[in-house]
């Protein structure tokens, strides 16, 4: 069986390596029952350094809308060109 794919980055998530649940939209703006799609746990802290839970909700609940978010699409292209198991820290947010 293959490992499962990232839909940020779109490398694929060996069991080995940090992941994470992204709730499309965030617990907090309803989305506590909706649906979730496990990445790199680097990538969903990105997402989060990122965005904001009200702009989640509002404009990002998609796969495709994160990977179109010009910093988004940057970082995945970024950090497609490592392997599935890289991992790093996260700036804090930057606007």
């Amino acid at each position: 069986m293959s490992d499962p794919v990232c839909p940020l980055c779109l490398r694929p998530i060996p069991a080995n390596v940090p992941q994470s649940l992204h709730h499309l939209v965030p617990k907090l703006k309803g989305g506590a029952r909706g649906p979730v799609v496990l990445m790199h746990h680097i990538c969903h802290r990105e997402i989060h350094a990122t965005l904001t839970e009200a702009e989640l909700a509002r404009a990002y609940a998609t796969p495709e809308a994160l990977r179109a978010h010009p910093r988004l699409a940057k970082f995945a292209a970024w950090v497609a060109r490592r392997p599935p198991g890289f991992t790093s820290r996260v700036p804090g947010r930057r606007r």
